[in-house]
């Protein structure tokens, strides 16, 4: 049915109308229609959107529960008719398909809320309740959203996946934020994908358009960080021989991603701060104030706070970022995510790396969803890549897995005790007695040629924490393991750590 050819619908007072709930599964209709009863709530069943808008000639519910995948009509294709006409309406939006492009479609096309299915009964009439009660700010915030604002339908960003409720909540907040253009702080661990976020925040956002630009204030030098920020006048300093551009303008219209923004120097905390605070800047050595139009998205795996209470971050710059606080679950937090992530990764993988795409069989499967991924998503990707390399067949079985995700101490059950005719005391082993462990166990096995591999991994895993720790700054890390600067560049190279 096309919106030319659509009657007007009825917009009236509202205050005794029934609910409407819409979706082509008669179990969740009764399910949600005996919940409102019990509640006190009168309600309107319909199987189908178009019969939804037949009704809509006559009559308005005070708010619409609606399907988002339904035969004919889409969920989001009714919200879009209804908004034209009856923006004031609150509409719940259910789905099965907890993504983002249907949390962001939903927001986006004007949603009170977005409800993933399976839901608790209790907290959807809790919901509608919500709706109801707030109808009157639902009417303002809708008419400011749905006014010259055109749903993205572009693809999703990749590796955003998540089913988990804490992941859903994230979903819920980038919808919410692609209406603004607020500042947003992102926290969580690292590896838990902040970047990923910050890119869908602006690809979902009014400046999708324009650049997105990101920088890592640990990846670089402090001498340097002032001029790539707020770039430089020809002249301004030894080796200035021409005009650059700094970040807050090559992102002009955009978004400007500030990565570890806990390690940003103290003096140029300052400089941000009248950047955020009066909207202007200066490049380095000039002397003209530059307006500044861009979104700014910050992410820090560190306790701020913390920082701002040992005088290492300016507290009236913490409150300016921290307009938006959104933090991102670790991977441990969200173990219902690995499946699809782990699927996700290898079909990638195996697109980008050329090979045959392999999957893991379920017992391979429970093994790594038991592994606690300190390295969260991004350790999730790299064992992915790993076994695309290294596995011998298209299934990933229990012994292709690496030797640590086999045998993480984190894995074992907590409740395994020691059988009640086993009197031996437990005793914590030190890292060296572990290592002795591993190695008597793969000389057992009869593996041979073992002493570079070993020794490999060990120094692999030493540089990483230290790069970790110095948060990828060479020269602090090789200062800290006693290194030279060339020593750990070659080690870095040899041992494929870059990569």
């Amino acid at each position: 049915m096309k919106s030319g050819e659509q009657e007007s619908i009825v917009v009236e007072n509202v205050t005794s109308a029934p609910v409407w709930v819409v979706d082509d599964d008669r179990a969740i209709r009764w399910v949600l229609s005996r919940a409102l009863s019990r509640a006190g709530i009168e309600s309107r069943t319909f199987d189908r959107a178009q019969a939804v808008l037949e009704a809509l000639k006559s009559e308005q519910p005070q708010v619409l529960v609606s399907d988002i995948r339904m035969p004919g009509m889409t969920g989001v294709e009714l919200l879009a008719l209804i908004k034209a006409e009856a923006p004031d309406l609150p509409v719940i939006i259910m789905t099965a398909y907890s993504d983002l492009d249907s949390a962001v479609s939903a927001f986006q096309g004007g949603a009170f809320e977005y409800l993933a299915k399976p839901f608790d009964v209790p907290k959807a009439v809790e919901l509608i309740q919500r709706a109801m009660k707030e109808c009157a700010e639902v009417r303002r915030a809708s008419d400011a959203a749905a006014e010259g604002f055109e749903p993205d339908s572009s693809p999703a960003v990749p590796d955003l996946i998540g089913k988990a409720p804490a992941m859903q909540e994230v979903f819920r907040a980038i919808g919410r934020l692609s209406q603004s253009n607020v500042t947003v702080l992102l926290t969580g661990e690292s590896g838990a994908g902040k970047e990923v976020v910050a890119r869908a925040i602006w690809k979902h956002s009014l400046r999708a358009k324009a650049p997105y630009v990101a920088i890592n204030m640990a990846a670089i030098p402090r001498e340097l960080l002032e001029s790539e920020l707020f770039g430089h006048e020809k002249g301004a300093f030894t080796g200035a021989t021409s005009l650059r551009l700094g970040r807050f303008e090559q992102a002009k219209g955009g978004t400007l991603f500030l990565d570890e923004i806990g390690d940003m120097p103290m003096e140029l905390q300052t400089r941000l701060l009248r950047v955020l605070s009066n909207g202007y800047f200066y490049r380095v050595g000039g002397h003209q104030p530059i307006k500044a139009d861009v979104r700014v998205i910050a992410a820090t795996n560190q306790n701020l706070e913390e920082r701002v209470r040992d005088g290492l971050f300016r507290e009236d710059l913490y409150h300016r970022l921290n307009v938006i606080r959104l933090r991102l679950p670790p991977l441990r937090e969200r173990t219902e995510d690995i499946a699809p992530l782990a699927e996700h990764f290898l079909r990638a993988g195996a697109r980008e790396l050329g090979v045959e795409p392999k999957r893991l069989t379920p017992e391979a499967l429970a093994v790594v969803e038991r592994f606690r991924f300190p390295g969260n998503v991004r350790q999730l990707e790299n064992l992915c890549r790993w076994l695309l390399v290294m596995a011998p067949s298209a299934e990933v079985q229990v012994e292709d897995l690496p030797y640590e995700i086999c045998h993480a101490e984190a894995d074992l059950p907590k409740a395994a005790a020691q059988p009640e005719t086993d009197v031996s005391p437990v005793v914590d082993l030190t890292w060296s007695e572990k290592l002795a462990g591993v190695v008597e166990a793969r000389l057992t096995a009869g593996d041979t040629g073992i002493w570079q591999p070993l020794i490999d991994e060990f120094e692999r895993a030493v540089i990483r924490t230290a790069l970790s720790v110095t948060h990828g700054r060479r020269i602090d890390a090789a200062q800290k393991l006693g290194l030279g600067r060339n020593t750990i560049t070659r080690k870095i190279q040899e041992l494929g750590i870059d990569g």
